[in-house]
């Protein structure tokens, strides 16, 4: 499956919207996408998770990089738009108590 990346970029807030889904195969893209944009960032960044369907361990491993990352940056970091299957995965795991999810 293909996954859409958009960008929206202001001076204080990053916002990352996804759509489609979230695996093995389309980390990396996202990962390359994503990570410049981290890189010495201290304001918020959004991930609009509203158009994803389906997400594996591998994209939740993701989520935590670029959570540590952005921590690091005294960044804020924030999910929104997580269906009810989304929100289980991050509650089951534990992340969804350390992560700001709306």
């Amino acid at each position: 499956m293909n996954m859409e990346i958009q960008i929206k970029e202001e001076v204080n807030e990053k916002l990352v919207t996804l759509e489609g889904e979230i695996d093995a195969y389309t980390t990396p893209n996202i990962k390359e996408s994503v990570v410049p944009l981290l890189e010495g960032f201290s304001g918020e960044i959004v991930f609009d998770l509203s158009n994803v369907n389906y997400m594996d361990s591998t994209g939740l491993g993701m989520f935590v990089g670029f959570f540590k990352t952005v921590k690091a940056n005294n960044g804020a970091f924030r999910l929104i738009g997580l269906s009810d299957r989304l929100k289980r995965l991050f509650d089951i795991t534990g992340l969804a108590g350390i992560m700001e999810i709306k």
